[in-house]
């Protein structure tokens, strides 16, 4: 074995040891080099002690930084309730565990299950834990991270989408995630966007790619204008399916046109039904809904015998199952994999990510009580100005 090979196979044993056991102590770590220097010289030698001092600056850097703060600012709530209830708290910075990234946050994503979180409707099993910050998805910059996290260092751009984190969501100014649930930012997007895309664009792919499209079907999206809609639409239009939308008022209308919808309809209106038969006279080979109701069942009359209806669980109301098509129902996924073919989506520049509305931090309540307007995009809470 020559003395290169050796300096590598006792650098991948250094490594071992440490991923399994913690940091060296001294003696152990002296003791490698020892071996080193008899073995390969003073050259590699000191080759070798650089390397571990990076190892150990690379760990050091786990731990707390001086520059990150005991508290920070966080839009929280006291108590489960309107959007009145969400307010600016004075709360603790968290610290990550041992497979957890700590985020510095540039934006947070709003979306409809951020109200759920805030009036209690949507929660994990056991007692809530009071502020409660809610916010599941959002795009910041790494400050720290667990000792057992190899995939991302202090300073990279990611995005990150996680529910029910016992010490609270993305409405702050810190926010740590489980590192399989964090991605680094594709190129050519910027985190404003990045922290808009995490929640709607894992639902919107999960969910096209659930429908199995191929070239030429078509497929119905209903709720195109809202924020998950919007980034179906451009993947359906992406997989080379027609692309029927749903959408209610001019400015509705005219974005998911802009977004590659083909034909758009209302379908609050009792005449769409008629105007769907005229668009999709051979029927409907798939239907991804993002809310129920009757508009939605008229709708789910033109699906093709052994078409697919996919819906993300929580739409109300729930569509009625028929025996004539196929339903799936799906919650969003996000770890390393899903992400990844986000990314090559979202990379190529073809992907717009539309925002309705920025808000402040301490306007997080504002920006909640738009939530219950007919949807345009998905507004954000902008941490950094």
């Amino acid at each position: 074995m020559d003395r290169r090979a050796l300096l590598c196979k006792l650098i991948a044993a250094y490594q071992h040891y440490e991923r399994n056991r913690g940091c060296l102590g001294d003696d152990r770590a002296l003791g490698y080099r020892l071996r080193v220097h008899q073995q390969c010289g003073d050259n590699l030698a000191d080759k070798f002690s650089k390397a571990m001092a990076h190892r150990r600056i690379s760990s050091a850097n786990r731990g707390w930084p001086r520059d990150i703060p005991d508290t920070m600012k966080a839009a929280a709530v006291d108590r489960f309730g309107p959007p009145s209830a969400l307010t600016l708290h004075e709360v603790p910075v968290p610290r990550p565990g041992p497979l957890e990234v700590l985020i510095a946050v540039e934006t947070a994503g709003i979306g409809i299950w951020d109200a759920s979180i805030r009036d209690g409707s949507w929660r994990k099993p056991g007692r809530p834990r009071f502020p409660l910050v809610p916010g599941v998805d959002g795009a910041g910059i790494v400050v720290a991270s667990g000792t057992r996290v190899r995939r991302f260092q202090p300073g990279d751009r990611v995005y990150a989408y996680e529910f029910g984190n016992r010490q609270g969501g993305f409405y702050a100014e810190f926010v740590v995630a489980k590192a399989e649930h964090v991605s680094r930012v594709p190129k050519g997007l910027d985190l404003r966007d990045a922290g808009a895309a995490a929640a709607t664009g894992l639902t919107a792919l999960q969910g096209i790619d659930a429908l199995g499209l191929r070239p030429g079907q078509t497929v119905l999206i209903f709720g195109a204008s809202g924020a998950v809609g919007t980034m179906a639409v451009q993947f359906a239009r992406q997989r080379g399916a027609h692309v029927i939308a749903t959408a209610s008022g001019a400015a509705a209308e005219r974005l998911v046109r802009k977004l590659g919808a083909h034909r758009v309809i209302d379908a609050r209106r009792t005449e769409s039904t008629d105007r769907l038969r005229r668009l999709a006279p051979d029927g409907l080979d798939g239907v991804f809904a993002l809310a129920g109701g009757a508009g939605l069942e008229r709708c789910l009359d033109f699906m093709r015998p052994k078409g697919r209806l996919v819906h993300p669980n929580g739409i109300e109301p729930v569509p009625v199952e028929r025996r004539t098509f196929r339903v799936r129902t799906f919650d969003a996924i996000g770890n390393p994999r899903e992400f990844d073919k986000l990314n090559r989506h979202l990379g190529n520049g073809k992907i717009r990510v539309p925002i309705a509305a920025s808000y402040p931090l301490g306007k997080a309540a504002q920006a909640h009580r738009r939530l219950g307007r007919p949807a345009r995009a998905s507004p954000g809470l902008r941490l950094a100005d």
